[in-house]
């Protein structure tokens, strides 16, 4: 055979074979899809628990051979970035840290699933400074790398938008979060998992505005309402792919959409109360004025029969 033909064909030969690629990284659906214990983390509008409880509500629509166990175990006043303005709580005491806590939390709840929200307090309601920034950007790693070493996957949540013309200051301080939000979004191109909810609350409420200047879903301009807890559980629900919930007007037009009815919710919701006060507590922490609930095995048995509760409505 002529040595150009050989060669030729060699080439074909080669361009034939398939390229070895590293595996695409799996989304928000693909994790939490697989999910037995998730765990969320994140300040008081996490603590709160509407959001976190709606979001369990729509995993109780879905046909699944087993529903993930869900537990809050959010902090009220804390941020990951480790600092405290000077005076927070009339200088009762300073915000907490996740680092005090977080192996402890990780500990107890045995989650394979970290679903986190910070940023709100993390800029302390202050002008964009590039140190607090910093800060934020490291306690976010760290939250990373903790998580990981406990062989749970971590999905960030961008922080909720900031309402100034509610509660105004002489900046922005939405342009501030919106910068925390950015680089967030900016780490998927490094494989991480992030649920955008700052922009698309910032966006909802520039459209509400338009035919009500007043509307707000957070009357003090940081801690949602009904409507906005709603909201923020609409953008992981969106993330799993369900775009007919996250359209949803409320979590109980969601159930009724579903065929379960309203009834449900506070089932689901007092469960994850007890979980959150018996794991919170467990875990221990800094913040004073947190219930620090049932022993977790007391607390599990009291879930279970809410569970049972739970079981027999979605029948």
């Amino acid at each position: 055979m002529p040595r150009r033909l050989w060669s030729l064909l060699v080439l074909a030969l080669l361009c034939a074979v398939p390229t070895v690629t590293q595996g695409a990284e799996p989304t928000v659906a693909e994790v939490v899809g697989k999910a037995r214990r998730i765990l969320f983390l994140g300040d008081s509008i996490t603590a709160a628990g509407a959001a976190v409880a709606n979001f369990d509500a729509w995993l109780q629509t879905q046909k699944r051979p087993q529903t993930p166990l869900v537990i809050n175990a959010g902090l009220p006043s804390e941020t990951v970035s480790g600092l405290s303005e000077e005076g927070h709580a009339g200088g009762q005491f300073p915000r907490p840290d996740l680092a005090e806590r977080l192996e402890r939390v990780l500990k107890v709840a045995q989650p394979d699933v970290v679903i986190a929200c910070y940023g709100m307090n993390c800029g302390i309601y202050q002008p964009f400074d590039k140190e607090r920034f910093a800060r934020y950007q490291a306690g976010i790693r760290q939250l990373r790398e903790r998580v990981e070493q406990a062989g749970a996957r971590l999905i960030h949540v961008t922080p909720p938008f900031y309402d100034d013309q509610v509660s105004p200051r002489p900046f922005v301080y939405n342009e501030v979060l919106g910068r925390y939000a950015d680089w967030l979004l900016e780490q998927r191109s490094q494989g991480w998992l992030v649920v955008d909810l700052h922009r698309a609350m910032t966006a909802e409420v520039a459209r509400r505005r338009q035919t009500d200047p007043k509307f707000t879903f957070q009357p003090d301009g940081v801690h949602p309402n009904d409507a906005g807890h709603w909201f923020v559980a609409t953008r992981l629900i969106a993330a799993m792919g369900d775009e007919a919930a996250a359209s949803a007007e409320s979590p109980q037009a969601m159930l009724r959409q579903a065929g379960l009815p309203v009834e449900l919710l506070p089932l689901v919701t007092e469960r994850m109360q007890i979980r959150r006060d018996a794991y919170v507590g467990a875990a221990g922490h800094k913040r004073p004025g947190v219930a620090k609930g049932l022993p977790i095995p007391e607390a599990e048995q009291a879930a279970a029969r809410l569970s049972d509760k739970i079981q027999s409505l979605r029948k």
